[in-house]
């Protein structure tokens, strides 16, 4: 682990911790337990992983890459970690800031996967019926990146515009112009798919 990179950690393998668990794992792991940082891997990778499709539109293997940039970073900042907030909720904006950067990065040059097999539903996002929710998940990721990561972090993960415009560098107004016109897209492109 002193090389910078993580072992090959699964996140599909979860282990079934107390909420509170985080602060006794994430003070082994600070001292260097790559059992302990393996354990936080497991309890969060699956929620990081899934904001991270979403950002990406749904392009898995940018995701993947994107997710364990994130714990990579989270690894080597984990002895300043203050505990200001929950591990779960610095661990997410560590991997959020780091997608938005790629978008900022790549601009307008970031396109979209659409992938045919889109992410398993879980119990919470049985909301839609598998088929209306693949039509939601591709345009969603029919949008284009910006107005995408707006729609995402504003309906999907209830982040503010003010939040919102400080992590994309956009004025509050432009925020919520991204967030009319995403959603106006979106609305276009199910009102075609029906």
């Amino acid at each position: 682990m002193m090389d910078g990179t993580l072992p090959g950690l699964r996140p599909h393998m979860s282990l079934p911790l107390p909420d509170d668990a985080d602060a006794a794992l994430v003070a082994a792991a600070a001292r260097g337990a790559v059992a302990a940082f393996e354990a936080l891997y497991r309890r969060h990778a699956p929620r990081v992983l899934g904001v991270l499709l979403r950002l990406t539109g749904y392009d898995h293997a940018r995701a993947e890459d994107l997710a364990q940039d994130a714990f990579l970073q989270a690894w080597r900042a984990l002895p300043g970690f203050r505990g200001d907030s929950a591990f779960g909720t610095w661990l997410y904006r560590v991997a959020v800031n780091s997608a938005l950067a790629s978008v900022r990065a790549a601009g307008s040059r970031i396109e979209t996967c659409v992938d045919e097999n889109l992410a398993e539903t879980t119990a919470a996002q049985a909301v839609f019926c598998p088929l209306e929710r693949g039509d939601l998940e591709r345009a969603v990721a029919g949008l284009p990146p910006r107005a995408r990561s707006v729609l995402v972090l504003h309906d999907i993960e209830g982040w503010t515009h003010a939040e919102i415009a400080l992590a994309l560098d956009l004025a509050p107004g432009s925020c919520k112009a991204h967030l009319h016109r995403a959603r106006a897209l979106l609305r276009a492109q199910l009102e075609d798919r029906a």
